[in-house]
């Protein structure tokens, strides 16, 4: 509990103020002050120490003084809160303060609910367990938005087009595919392929490769071929002969053989001559032998052979179906895979055209000398095996070739149904998987995704957090409206509240309510011009009463209200007598419920109403008055401020009535009608209200004499009468020449006792 108000220094009007030390608060303290004298002052210095803000304190530097505000309050225990250096001790004082702040942050704003205030009322209405329930589920929206911040940043390192299309999200979080780059490079292919399926339609496959052996086992046996019983002199001697016969010669002396031959002559066939004396004829029949011719033509034919199967015009078809075959192969090598082309063709030709000359070259020879064994060389024999091993892998290339003219077929097929939007699609993905997890990519996503799995996780724990925050805000919701219903009631207002709700948006949680008069609910906030709000069906009075409703039902529906000081800064304003009555009977409620209550205020009758209401309860009251050009705090004599005039008046006509010594017949004689009109408006508040005369209140009595509206006895109204005649005298409405009016003192003294007889009588 708050004992003294030790030092308040450069405050306000405080300059230097440490009277307060000399006089206690209590359970229940007022403070009364007139209007510019630092009530406000003190209710935030009060409000600064229990939100342990200093800027409030800092806002109200005294203009004018030397140096900073300095605040010293005592605690009944001995300890103490200072504010010093811009900020306060450590003092955990849980302080609740009812003034303007309260009702503009919490509340209304001028005549508007505005979103800060609901906001603000919803803190209120869930009380410090609430609050720290929602405090630690905005610290978790704080940290997802943390997360949320550092996604975009990580997520800014993954441009577009490293992305393929994809969101960030998606993207990383592609699976890894095995043999990411075939299938890319299929995928390419594919759509490549679709994009051109009018051209693959209309390309041939690959056309085969060829090129044409050499028979060496035959051309070895052929070189090897004699006729051993024909003699080589035989064969000089008649070749000697031919030649010098000229061309034709052979042939000529071929014929004749024949003839001789199938005629079975003795005789030449051109000069009938005696062949069997011939020296030549001998050896010409061994020439022109059928072994010797068939030996002749065999050579002719394996030269005729070797001179159609190796023409020339074969082998620049090969070079042209090489060339055919690279250019097949560029086209085709884009939709799929070709075999390398890696052949030197002029080294071919230059290995069959050697083949060939030596080969022919041999066979000339051999044909020339038929009899004669051959055999090729090894120099021929090696550029054989040379080109046939050129010529195999020709072959080996040529059936590569053509097995992918299955996969060309296949191809044209796929093509030519293709969607081209699909294969786009499937290569882009193909790529976002290759960009994916590439060796700078992969850390990057990696990061990505484990911010992602905090920013999970933290979700999780917001959801449970809020979950059980919702929970305690059905609980308290309810009660608080249930509350807040009550003392409206208590407060005699004519609507109350409904559908009081929590509700969470993007700026934090806020109360939402509707107020209900007639039975009709009535909006915070009116979306449309003309339609009753808040702001147009409440009066200044019953705003003030759902503001203190508010205030009361927080400290009702706070657990820790028995450790709270509760400050209440002018509560009534703009508040009829009935609900300043009700204000009087909470605060009455008030201090037994909470530590401390501190009422302040610019209005005395409040006060003294307040001080007589309680007079068994430990209180205190003081007040801040002038000093100089600064104020100052004193203690306050209540008693006497609550003495009414007519409380004056009685004692001083009792006091003369009783002494008679000391006291001035005059004012004595003045003071008999204001008590007489005290008294007959309390008894007669219906017929003789605020403002009204005793003259004509007397007649109205007569009137009613002996009727059931009878006011007065005769008696009584006689006496009355005669004492209002007599007091007349003294008033300047009544008699002009008042001040000179002459007093008997035996006469007053008749008339004073018959005065405080007649308001003593109950009628």
């Amino acid at each position: 509990m708050l004992d003294k108000f030790s030092l308040i220094r450069n405050v306000g009007k405080f300059d230097s103020v440490d009277a307060g030390a000399n006089f206690d608060l209590n359970k229940l303290s007022l403070i009364y002050a007139e209007n510019g004298r630092g009530k406000t002052t003190l209710a935030t210095i009060l409000r600064s120490l229990g939100d342990k803000e200093p800027l409030p304190i800092i806002e109200r530097t005294r203009l004018g003084g030397q140096g900073e505000p300095h605040i010293v309050i005592a605690h009944d225990n001995g300890s103490t809160a200072m504010f010093q250096q811009g900020a306060w001790s450590d003092s955990d004082v849980n302080i609740l303060v009812f003034d303007d702040c309260f009702v503009t942050d919490n509340i209304y704003s001028g005549v508007d609910v505005a979103s800060e205030q609901r906001q603000k009322l919803h803190e209120l209405i869930i009380g410090a367990e609430g609050v720290a329930m929602n405090a630690t589920l905005q610290q978790i929206v704080a940290r997802i938005e943390a997360h949320n911040q550092a996604i975009r940043e990580k997520g800014t390192l993954i441009t577009a087009a490293m992305r393929h299309g994809l969101s960030v999200e998606a993207f990383c979080a592609l699976e890894d595919i095995e043999d990411i780059d075939n299938l890319l490079q299929e995928a390419e292919r594919a759509l490549a392929a679709g994009k051109k399926s009018e051209a693959i339609e209309q390309r041939s496959s690959f056309l085969s490769l060829s090129l044409p052996d050499f028979d060496t086992e035959a051309l070895t046996t052929l070189f090897a071929k004699s006729l051993p019983d024909i003699e080589t002199a035989s064969v000089a001697l008649v070749n000697e002969h031919i030649a010098s016969l000229g061309d034709g010669g052979e042939s000529w002396i071929a014929a004749g053989m024949k003839v001789v031959s199938e005629n079975n002559s003795t005789d030449c066939p051109f000069c009938k001559q005696d062949l069997l004396t011939s020296d030549i004829i001998a050896h010409y029949q061994s020439i022109f032998s059928q072994e010797y011719l068939a030996l002749k033509v065999e050579i002719s034919t394996c030269l005729t052979s070797l001179e159609g199967d190796h023409r020339s015009e074969l082998m620049t078809a090969f070079e042209r179906n090489v060339r055919t075959l690279t250019e097949s192969r560029q086209f085709w090598s884009e939709f799929i895979d070709t075999p390398e082309i890696d052949l030197d063709t002029a080294l071919v030709a230059r290995l069959w055209r050697s083949c060939f000359d030596s080969i022919r070259a041999a066979l000339k020879s051999k044909k020339e000398s038929p009899l004669e064994e051959f055999s090729l060389r090894q120099e021929t024999l090696d550029l054989i095996e040379e080109y046939r091993t050129a010529r195999i892998t020709v072959l080996e290339l040529s059936n590569s070739f053509e097995s992918v003219n299955k996969k060309i077929e296949l191809l044209k097929e796929r093509a030519s149904g293709s969607n081209i939007f699909a294969l786009e699609a499937d290569l882009n993905g193909m790529k976002a998987v290759e960009s994916r997890y590439s060796d700078a990519m992969s850390a990057i996503c990696d990061d990505y995704l484990a911010e992602v799995a905090l920013k999970t996780a933290t979700e999780e724990e917001r959801d449970q957090a809020r979950a059980a925050l919702d929970h305690y805000r059905e609980q308290v919701f309810p009660q608080f409206q249930d509350a807040i219903n009550r003392y409206l009631a208590k407060f005699n207002a004519g609507y109350r509240l409904q559908n009081v709700n929590s509700v969470n948006n993007r700026g934090g949680s806020s109360c939402s309510y509707s107020v209900l008069i007639e039975n009709t609910p009535v909006p915070l906030r009116s979306n449309q011009a003309g339609q009753p709000s808040f702001k147009t069906t409440l009066s200044s009075g019953d705003r003030n009463a759902l503001a203190l409703s508010f205030f009361f039902a927080s400290i009702e529906m706070n657990a820790n209200r028995a450790n709270m000081i509760v400050v209440i800064d002018d509560p009534m304003t703009s508040l009829d007598d009935h609900r300043s009555l009700t204000t009087i009977q909470q605060i009455r409620e008030l201090v037994d419920t909470v530590e401390q209550v501190i009422v302040l205020s610019h209005s005395k009758p409040f006060l003294c109403n307040l001080w007589n209401s309680t007079q068994s309860l430990p209180i205190s009251a003081s007040r801040i008055s002038r000093s100089g050009s600064s104020s100052t705090l004193s203690e306050w004599d209540v008693n006497q401020d609550c003495i009414t005039e007519h409380d004056r008046n009685h004692s001083m006509v009792s006091e003369f009535v009783e002494n008679g010594h000391g006291t001035d017949e005059r004012t004595v004689a003045v003071a008999l009608r204001p008590i007489l009109e005290s008294y007959i408006r309390v008894t007669c508040p219906n017929i003789f209200p605020p403002g009204s005369l005793l003259g004509p209140f007397i007649g109205i009595c007569q009137q009613r004499e002996n009727t059931p509206e009878q006011i007065l006895s005769s008696v009584s109204r006689t006496e009355l009468r005669a004492l209002l005649d007599y007091a007349n005298q003294f008033h300047h409405d009544t008699n002009a020449a008042c001040q000179t009016a002459n007093i008997n003192d035996q006469e007053l003294l008749d008339h004073a006792r018959r005065t405080i007889a007649f308001a003593s009588v109950s009628r």
